[in-house]
């Protein structure tokens, strides 16, 4: 390697934090006195704006990280479903995909200390031009960290089989979003079970739900919903659930969910009605443009949980919904310092930027 430090952060899957840790990293090794500069090769969590699709993350990074650089350098392969057509038709060169990847690189990498460079949504993303993550770390000599969910033990298989894909380019993994009821097994277990392995544990971060989840209210504005009941609209959202059976078998449903918002008709007065009896309930979104009944409308005030109507159908609307909960919350410079103070309590940050 060259004297620069590249640390390619990588995840088992999406939503994992990559772009909040990968940018906390950034600004940590930046304050500790590095020159730091940031990449995202491959472009995966596009917007359309102005004509153009780009990807947020480099948007974010530029603003946090105050990067002087172009767009087209920051995200040089703009990874949608078009360019991924087109590449299984052969209209991509290959081999000239991965000299632009190499050429902005370096422009980017020129005079600095360290480069953070961020994988794709999945390690496996990019398979069709030679550019998965692998493929990434090998194009641009880094050293890798590799981000993982985790919720019980089976996950460990995914975990080892892709740690060993990466071989010695390794730096190690950080488990993110853990919840309570899998924190200690995992660090008294999972964690030594890994490193016995020559796999490196760099931290084990508990979920924060201001990062994992999305404000009924960001929620609503994100679908353009009219908000018809506004108690309750500061809770957090993390999952959905879709009101499509019968009452009874609704409510047993209902409660056995928690942080959910429900996703049913406008017209299904009792599935509404069940939902609104669920402790873990923390909004409804009601599809199809009607409105409630007024009994339900007074049940949610009394409840005090936020009822929000949309004009789209349950399975867009739905979709929609889970690209807004996965994408978390909007990303900015206060949830990258969330994750820095994440990262500082519970991982070895020193250890992972100086090893």
């Amino acid at each position: 390697m060259t004297d620069r430090d590249t640390l390619l952060i990588c995840s088992l899957a999406e939503s994992t934090g990559k772009t909040a840790v990968a940018l906390a990293l950034a600004r940590h090794a930046s304050e500790d006195g590095d020159d730091v500069g940031y990449m995202k090769p491959k472009g995966t969590r596009l917007q359309s704006t102005v004509g153009k699709t780009l990807d947020e993350d480099p948007l974010i990074a530029r603003e946090v990280l105050d990067l002087d650089a172009e767009m087209h350098d920051l995200e040089p392969v703009v990874y949608s479903p078009t360019f991924v057509e087109g590449a299984i038709a052969g209209r991509e060169d290959v081999e000239a995909l991965h000299e632009r990847v190499r050429e902005a690189f370096d422009d980017l990498s020129a005079g600095r200390d360290r480069m953070v460079v961020e994988g794709g949504g999945r390690v496996d993303l990019g398979a069709v031009v030679d550019l998965t993550d692998v493929d990434v770390a090998e194009l641009l000599d880094a050293r890798v960290l590799l981000l993982a969910g985790y919720d019980d033990v089976r996950d460990v298989d995914a975990l080892l089989a892709t740690a060993r894909r990466f071989g010695d380019r390794l730096a190690g993994v950080c488990f993110n979003g853990v919840s309570d009821d899998s924190f200690d097994a995992l660090e008294a277990d999972v964690v030594p079970f890994l490193e016995g392995r020559d796999v490196p544990v760099y931290g084990v971060l508990p979920r924060d739900r201001t990062l994992a989840g999305v404000t009924v209210g960001e929620l609503a504005e994100e679908l353009g919903g009219e908000v018809l009941v506004e108690a309750g609209l500061d809770a957090y959202v993390e999952r959905f659930s879709v009101g499509a059976m019968g009452a009874d078998s609704a409510l047993r449903h209902f409660r056995r969910t928690r942080d959910a918002a429900v996703v049913t008709g406008g017209d299904r007065s009792e599935i509404q009605t069940a939902a609104l009896e669920a402790p873990g309930v923390r909004c409804l979104i009601l599809t199809g443009g009607h409105r409630p009944s007024g009994a339900v409308l007074g049940k949610a005030s009394e409840k005090g949980v936020p009822i929000v109507t949309v004009r789209t159908d349950t399975l867009t609307t739905i979709e929609r919904a889970e690209d807004v909960v996965r994408g978390g919350r909007t990303r900015d410079a206060e949830t990258v310092e969330r994750m820095r103070s994440l990262l500082a309590d519970h991982a070895d940050v020193d250890r992972l930027l100086r090893s």
